[in-house]
């Protein structure tokens, strides 16, 4: 009943709410305790008429003067409910329930009391049926579930929601346990807790999810189950109450989707296989049939295709995913010959499959929500839809196999559209909702994301691949000191490719310098200061520097880097300019079969000699570069002829499936199995240590060596005489004679005569003249015990001297200096026709 707005003093009637006239007594009273309101069923209670008792005190209507008393009940209360004694208008006493509430009105409308109370049964409408008829119609036709089991939990009786929930009528349900009437976790949970009520007496309740056979969803239930007693407090029965949680349950399923997929979608950086995992998250939790069609499939690296601002858009079926019952109903359709009983369409009854190419006219509602950047609706007979799929084959399917509701929703991330999914329901019977189009923005914004991420990533990849290849050697240099095999592994990790790298630089006097280093952190950024760190070792390797100093030269380079860079970049795990790379650097000598060993921070190089022998070289381990402070030491060894040296990174030693020490065991093993191919060694390393794309970069590299034969050296110890140039040239063309290398006599009979002339000039005694005859190069060294280096320098028209070093440039194809710890060495080099 609304409020009466009757100011007090003036009588008005109140209009019964009830349909059957008098039902209710009803009566406004004010705050001061005056009626403003009454009814026609509070004039047939008490007998007053409105104008008899409006703007009268109420008061007057209490039998035994209990206003006072009624006052004070009220008195700061929201509601009164109790038996009250009445006086009707005749003088009689009524006890009757009364029921008051106090209102406070909107607006400048002063509070009140609406009480009511209902009139006796003799005045009810003569329609109204019996109370008994009643409770049986309640338990029959309520629509929650309500069942009734006995005290051995076997089904007595239940109404028809529970028939309707069950699919199953009362009949053959009656006599049966409730795990036996739908067998489940749900049906266990719930008898017992029916037996602990008839055990405790006390009401249970739980949370039940139910599928029943013949429901193409699982459905959510509220359950009280509660103990039915006799007068004396014996429980007799247990009653069911199940409450359907229709929209709370779907709200909750769609929670748990959208959190299974953040689990399971975008777990790799493949584009294909990342929206192959949309689709089969959708489906068929969320749809019968879901597909993802990309704008283009790029090639690694390429960038995504963009949308074309008008007329069709071409897209790429890219993953497909359908219930069993739709890959069934493709199947029966197609063997009709495409006739659904249209008039001989002869459309496709299978939606476009997996890797075809779609062709999606401007008027479909693809191309429309792709233009309009959002997703949208469409029910069975939406014309859009309609037209969609009599016009265009590739939605013909829609229609064959009983769509009734579909989805489309376009792929964005960052302002940019990747594709579109579509989502179709056939055999679940309830269409689409607006939170289902949420849900499906959700999971496609999600999956669009990892879409996003894949092309960077892909991107990033390739130029970072491509960087460290680059930097990498493209091709071994040809030398006669080693026979050399590589491996490079990029990571298989997310991280992307890192730092490490390996390398072979040809020195003088036929040497050769192996290097292996690994920068710390991994992408293009790590792949820049490889390349750096690289260059570096081949500038310091041409100087001829002992790897002891090498290292040391490039630990200061690597911190004045570092203090240039200022640290690493911001958000990434690299540190600064290469700061903890670790480098190991090998110098083998042919001539005397020495090798010379110094590492940075670098795991020990592997020896196997030609009888098959392992160890590892106890090389002095050094810091990682940039860290400063400590001396790098060196280990020297001689190899004999044939031995393999095994140069390797850190990744091939620490694996998910091993620390280094297994890593060791493991490569240990693999070389002491004989092998003559060095690419054969370099594989059998690899399997036997990688069970799976590493997780870091990998770099190996395998040397045997070689040793020239004495008849390729010739030793001359010289002299400090200027007389001693002749015999010098001499002893030249002799041996140049012996090698059958004549062409060069005179042209190393110059450079020899220079470079003996330097040593006696600005040299000290003793001098040595060797000539090394290796892989299609002449090298010749002049050695002194004067630590002074010779320059090359522009002589001007009357100098005497100063065109030596000028002339040995001109001659040979190289020259430079290299100090031993006796003094120095000046060396040239001159290749040597194969003829």
């Amino acid at each position: 009943m609304e409020r009466l707005p009757t100011p007090a003093g003036q009588q008005a009637d109140i209009p019964d709410a009830s349909p059957a006239p008098a039902c209710t007594a009803t009566a406004t009273i004010s705050e001061q305790g005056i009626v403003t309101g009454w009814s026609e069923g509070a004039r047939e209670l008490l007998g007053y008429t409105p104008p008899q008792i409006v703007g009268h005190p109420a008061a007057r209507l209490l039998a035994d003067g209990t206003g006072e008393q009624a006052r004070r009940e009220t008195a700061g209360r929201e509601r009164f409910s109790g038996q009250v004694a009445l006086l009707h208008r005749d003088g009689h006493r009524l006890l009757r329930n009364l029921l008051a509430h106090r209102r406070t009105p909107q607006g400048p409308q002063p509070a009140e009391w609406l009480v009511v109370s209902a009139v006796t049964a003799a005045s009810a409408s003569p329609r109204t049926p019996d109370s008994q008829a009643l409770r049986e119609w309640v338990f029959s036709q309520s629509p929650c579930i309500l069942a009734v089991f006995d005290t051995d939990l076997r089904l007595v009786t239940a109404n028809t929601g529970m028939e309707s929930a069950l699919l199953l009528p009362e009949e053959q349900m009656r006599g049966l346990r409730l795990p036996e009437i739908t067998p489940g976790p749900a049906s266990e949970e719930a008898e017992t807790k029916m037996r602990r009520a008839l055990e405790t007496g006390q009401t249970q309740h739980m949370q039940a999810y139910l599928h029943p056979t013949g429901v193409s969803a699982q459905r959510g239930w509220s359950t009280t189950l509660a103990p039915l007693k006799d007068p004396g407090g014996t429980v007799r029965a247990v009653c069911l109450a199940a409450h359907h949680r229709q929209q709370e349950h779907l709200a909750r399923q769609r929670m748990l989707l959208l959190n299974d997929a953040g689990a399971r979608i975008g777990t790799t950086s493949d584009i294909q296989r990342t929206v192959q995992e949309l689709a089969d998250v959708a489906v068929p939790r969320l749809a019968d049939f879901a597909a993802v069609d990309l704008l283009d499939v790029p090639r690694r690296g390429g960038e995504p295709a963009r949308l074309p601002a008008t007329g069709p858009i071409t897209m790429h079926r890219t993953a497909l995913h359908t219930t069993p019952d739709n890959h069934t109903s493709h199947t029966s359709h197609t063997s009709h010959d495409g006739d659904d009983g249209d008039g001989g369409d002869t459309h496709p009854a299978t939606p476009p499959a997996a890797g075809e190419k779609i062709l999606y006219p401007a008027q479909s509602p693809v191309a429309q929500c792709l233009a309009q950047g959002h997703g949208a609706l469409y029910e069975a007979d939406d014309p859009a839809l309609t037209r969609w799929a009599a016009n265009d084959p590739t939605a013909a399917w829609t229609r064959r196999q009983g769509t009734h509701s579909v989805m489309v929703v376009p792929l964005r991330a960052h302002g940019t559209t990747l594709g579109v999914a579509l989502f179709a329901r056939s055999h679940r019977p309830e269409p689409f909702e607006a939170d289902d189009l949420w849900l499906a923005e959700e999971l496609t914004a999600q999956t669009a994301v990892h879409l996003h991420n894949a092309h960077r990533h892909a991107r990033e990849h390739t130029t970072t691949m491509t960087l460290q290849r680059s930097l990498l050697p493209q091709k071994l240099p040809d030398q006669g000191a080693l026979d050399i095999a590589t491996r490079y592994l990029p990571a298989g990790s997310k991280a992307g490719v890192g730092g490490d790298w390996f390398d072979v630089i040809p020195l003088s006097g036929a040497r050769v310098a192996l290097v292996v280093g690994d920068v710390v952190g991994h992408g293009i950024r790590a792949s820049a200061t490889m390349g750096r760190v690289r260059t570096a070792v081949r500038t310091l390797a041409d100087v001829d520097l002992p790897p002891d100093e090498l290292l040391t030269y490039l630990d200061d380079l690597v911190i004045h880097l570092a203090a240039d860079e200022g640290g690493g970049a911001e958000g990434t795990t690299e540190t600064a300019a290469g700061i903890g790379t670790t480098c190991l650097y090998a110098v083998y000598d042919p001539t005397t079969r020495h090798c010379t060993i110094a590492r940075a921070g670098h795991p020990p190089p592997a020896v196997v000699t030609p009888d098959g022998n392992v160890r590892f070289l106890n090389v002095p381990a050094g810091p990682p570069l940039g860290l400063g402070g400590l001396p790098f030491e060196t280990l020297e060894t001689q190899l004999p002829e044939g031995s393999l040296l095994t140069l390797y990174t850190d990744g091939l030693l620490e694996t998910r499936d091993h620390d280094i020490d297994e890593g060791l065991d493991k490569m240990f093993h693999a070389l002491a199995r004989p092998a003559h191919n060095l690419d054969t060694v370099c594989d059998r390393i690899l399997t036997t240590m990688l069970t799976h794309r590493p997780d870091d970069d990998i770099a190996l590299l395998i040397a045997r060596t070689r040793a020239l034969n004495t008849n390729q050296i010739a030793t001359f110890n010289l002299p400090s005489h200027p007389a001693i140039v002749a015999q010098a040239r001499q002893h030249t063309t002799t041996q140049l004679t012996t090698w059958n290398l004549t062409d060069t006599t005179f042209t190393t009979e110059l450079i020899v005569s220079e470079l003996v002339t330097n040593a006696i000039r600005y040299g000290h005694p003793p001098i040595q003249l060797r000539l090394i005859h290796h892989n299609h190069t002449l090298t010749t060294e002049v050695s002194d015990t004067s630590n002074t280096t010779p320059h090359m320098r522009r002589a001007r028209t009357y100098d005497e001297g100063g065109r030596g070093l000028l002339l040995i440039g001109q001659l040979a194809q190289r020259w430079g200096t290299r100090h031993t710890p006796t003094g120095k060495t000046v060396w040239t080099e001159q290749t040597l026709t194969p003829n």
